[in-house]
């Protein structure tokens, strides 16, 4: 089987847009210039370019090929320099305790991958680090507006709230939020934002 992700990036076009997550760059201030940040799945770039134009060092970590090179081509357009590596989420390691702060913006991945995910996510970040995240409620099957069509690929608020027990919680929202993000996210979507101090 084709990677779907690979396919969906293989057009000259950026299917979700240059600009960055709005969640991301209202929240961008929390991380300090020349800090090390993470973005997984990153898909074609745009929040890893936009981070490291704010002085960051970045690596965007995704599973398409394809949408590593448009990460790269992005970065180049606009002068800056970001790390990019091929990972299976899912399966592959990532280094531990490595960034300060670790981003992922509608991240879809199947219920049952979805905790070795986050997982993962908060174990690439230093004890003191930041984990930001945006990811579609299971609502958003009713909303059409972008994301996966099946609840199995969205997110329940219940399990975030679980799994950030023990952490320091900065910012926890479900709800409704405005996306125009390329032909794929536009339009009111629901949505699910967390970040955590580890």
């Amino acid at each position: 089987m084709g990677n779907p992700w690979n396919e969906r990036f293989g057009s000259e076009q950026y299917v979700y847009g240059e600009e960055p997550n709005l969640f991301i760059k209202n929240q961008a201030h929390r991380l300090e210039k020349g800090r090390k940040v993470v973005c997984f799945a990153e898909g074609e770039g745009r929040n890893a370019v936009y981070l490291a134009k704010k002085g960051l060092d970045v690596t965007a970590y995704d599973y398409a090929l394809n949408g590593l090179k448009k990460t790269e081509a992005l970065a180049e357009n606009n002068g800056v320099k970001i790390k990019t590596e091929q990972k299976d989420l899912i399966h592959d390691s990532v280094p531990s305790a490595e960034f300060d702060a670790a981003i992922m913006v509608f991240g879809h991945f199947a219920k049952q991958d979805q905790k070795t995910v986050y997982d993962k996510l908060v174990s690439a970040v230093k004890p003191g680090g930041i984990v930001m995240l945006e990811v579609y409620s299971e609502d958003q099957v009713q909303y059409e507006t972008g994301g996966p069509r099946t609840v199995d690929m969205l997110y329940d608020p219940a399990d975030l709230l679980q799994w950030v027990k023990g952490y320091k919680v900065l910012h926890f929202f479900y709800g409704e939020q405005e996306r125009i993000e390329g032909q794929l996210h536009t339009g009111t979507g629901h949505v699910i934002q967390v970040i955590l101090e580890k």
